[in-house]
């Protein structure tokens, strides 16, 4: 693999303050990531390029793909535009090695995107490449948080009470019990700093609220959540099904496993967007997950996400760098301390 940053960009180790949502923000945005790039990602990169004048990107990938997006740019605006070329030239890794594969570049391309974060280049990483690449990339090279064995990957619903937090979406489809307790943390801190939440409610998602309902795991894991140390004040209100996600009454964050919580996911993000979301229609969040519990912002988008996803996707990613939303939930989590913010709080 060959990378290639262009002249000129800023490596830099600074965090901005909170709310400073006018600062700017440096995203590496993976060009290969999707079952449909590089022109949904071109596509996603200009709309969150044009809606948003304080917004930096690393493009990358292969220069074609960089260079469509630099052609579609005012040159007035091109010192916003950096590219990291990514290539991979045959013999690279011995003669006797496999010819490299359009998944051999793929992949390159979200290591290099995450490296880019650890190196200082980037603000935050998006990407819409292999969930399992970008996890183990993310952990390895930004580092998880002490007690996080695997990172969540964290998607926010839209409820008729407002908005979800759900996890795991797709990162450990097959946890143990540890797993998804230091989830329900990590979901309870992201409620609080993202969404403003004091003391947020976590429940945990089965096929009944009796006690005893679900299979091995969910049986096993109450008492360990009501006995849990959950920051920001948050508490676990017990066991919720499937529609309590719909109507958003009785939690804030809901854990699952990743297997569970990703065809949830993808169940009624279909359903909404064909039918219409329950809650405010103008207040949809965007299709994107956050993976939480690594040393920096990384946000994951479908592998099917169309351009408007894409840009949604990178508008996140700014708006959590600019929140300093990873250090805040390090603080609730790791450190222990409790963050002031407007809080919206829940009585009972």
């Amino acid at each position: 693999m060959v990378g290639r940053v262009a002249p000129g960009l800023r490596r830099t180790t600074g965090t901005p303050a909170p709310d400073s949502e006018s600062a700017t923000a440096r995203i590496a945005v993976d060009l290969l990531g999707g079952d449909h790039a590089p022109a949904v990602v071109v596509d996603g990169a200009l709309r969150a390029f044009q809606a948003d004048p304080s917004l930096h990107l690393l493009l990358v990938g292969p220069p074609e793909a960089a260079d469509r997006i630099r052609a579609a740019v005012d040159p007035a605006h091109h010192a916003r535009l950096s590219v990291l070329t990514i290539e991979i030239t045959a013999g690279e890794h011995g003669a006797d090695a496999p010819a490299p594969t359009a998944q051999d570049l793929a992949d390159a391309c979200v290591r290099a995107a995450v490296g880019a974060v650890a190196d200082g280049l980037a603000d935050a990483v998006v990407s819409a490449g292999n969930t399992a690449v970008i996890v183990v990339s993310a952990a390895r090279v930004l580092g998880r948080w002490p007690g996080v064995r695997r990172p969540p990957l964290t998607a926010v619903l839209p409820s008729a009470a407002g908005r979800l937090v759900l996890l795991d979406v797709g990162s450990a489809v097959d946890p143990d019990k540890e797993f998804v307790v230091m989830h329900a943390r990590l979901g309870a801190a992201f409620a609080a700093v993202v969404h403003e939440i004091a003391a947020p409610r976590v429940g945990l998602l089965t096929i009944g609220t009796e006690q005893g309902k679900g299979d091995r795991l969910r049986r096993a894991l109450p008492p360990l959540l009501e006995a849990a140390d959950l920051p920001a004040g948050a508490r676990y209100v017990g066991l919720i099904e499937g529609n309590d996600v719909v109507t958003g009454d009785v939690a804030d964050v809901v854990v699952t496993d990743g297997f569970t919580g990703n065809i949830l996911l993808k169940g009624l993000e279909t359903a909404y967007a064909r039918l219409g979301p329950p809650g405010d229609p103008d207040a949809v969040p965007p299709r994107a997950a956050m993976l939480l519990g690594v040393g920096g912002t990384v946000v994951v988008c479908h592998g099917a996400a169309s351009g408007p996803d894409l840009a949604a996707g990178l508008a996140l990613a700014a708006h959590l760098h600019r929140r300093a939303a990873v250090t805040a939930m390090v603080d609730h989590v790791v450190n222990d301390k409790q963050i002031p913010h407007n809080e919206v709080s829940h009585d009972g």
